[in-house]
């Protein structure tokens, strides 16, 4: 009886408060939380655009930590989220007490984790400073190569963790194994109900949005308005002695300003050199804005000016 509504079954299933969080919605966490931090310190930089530059770099690590903290304390001290789980329903369950109910972090996890993150993330950038100008046989330079033991040993620990992470689907970070939290999903998440026809139209236009772009760099737009504009313009536009000397054009063809060092294609109208010449090196088939002639012999004109002849 219970299969007789047909899709009754399936329309009243959803998955459990605990279900595991998708691998990819575990990584796009990250991908946001470091976002946030990126805006963040840029924000914060740019209230001391105005000041001495180079104030902040001799404390810059100290900063981002700060700043890393502040963030830390109102959302995995506060929510056992980061801002990134908090966007995509995410949040953290202490797996460490057995059963299925939820169980938030305790204050030491989360205490842990901050100094596993931040802390790791300020040692890494002052390391560097912390043991410059020591004798080559001093205990900060020993202690500087003990430390890039430990960090290589880290690196291929985080490296086997996703690993198994990829092949599991849990703890994508090695933080997050050895704290015992787990991303779980902070609400139940429903079956997702897809209109295929709103997904059509979007693959249908993505599709001639790539067909515009492959397109358009391949017309001649350029060419294209030269050729309309003759079909438009009057036909005594088109008449007039190509032969001839003088042209009382005075502005350029292509600028519209008035022609610095006048020359002409032969037709009527009159183009700045500059113009001309930039415009016939990128288009070898230049043809005439204005009466879509094409470029003959580039010769300089005369032009009249009121009562007197300039012969430029």
């Amino acid at each position: 009886m219970a299969g007789a509504g047909g899709d009754k079954p399936f329309a009243k299933a959803s998955p459990s408060p605990l279900s595991r969080v998708l691998r990819i919605s575990q990584l796009d966490a990250f991908e946001l939380d470091g976002a946030l931090e990126q805006l963040v310190w840029s924000q914060f930089t740019q209230c001391f655009q105005h000041f001495k530059p180079g104030l902040l770099t001799p404390v810059e690590p100290e900063l981002k930590a700060l700043l890393q903290l502040l963030l830390w304390r109102f959302t995995v001290y506060s929510n056992s989220a980061t801002v990134g789980q908090s966007l995509l329903n995410i949040r953290y369950k202490n797996t460490l007490i057995p059963g299925e109910k939820y169980r938030p972090m305790s204050r030491p996890q989360k205490f842990w984790f901050a100094l596993l993150t931040v802390g790791e993330k300020w040692l890494r950038d002052r390391s560097n400073s912390l043991f410059l100008n020591h004798p080559a046989e001093s205990n900060a330079r020993k202690a500087r190569k003990v430390l890039a033991i430990l960090t290589g040993l880290t690196k291929v620990a985080s490296l086997v963790n996703f690993l198994l992470f990829l092949q599991r689907g849990t703890f994508p970070t090695l933080t997050e194994r050895l704290l015992g939290v787990q991303p779980i999903f902070s609400r139940p998440q429903g079956p997702r109900d897809i209109n295929f026809q709103f997904l059509n139209r979007e693959l249908l236009w993505h599709g001639f949005a790539e067909f515009l772009i492959f397109l358009l760099p391949l017309v001649n737009v350029w060419k294209l308005k030269a050729s309309v504009t003759a079909l438009l313009s009057p036909l005594n536009d088109l008449r007039g002695t190509k032969g001839s000397e003088e042209t009382y054009c005075t502005e350029c063809a292509i600028c519209g300003e008035w022609p610095t060092m006048p020359h002409s294609i032969g037709c009527n109208h009159v183009f700045c050199y500059y113009c001309l010449k930039s415009h016939t090196i990128a288009d070898v088939s230049f043809t005439c804005p204005k009466c879509a002639a094409k470029a003959g012999m580039i010769e300089p004109v005369t032009i009249h000016v009121g009562t007197e002849l300039h012969q430029i």
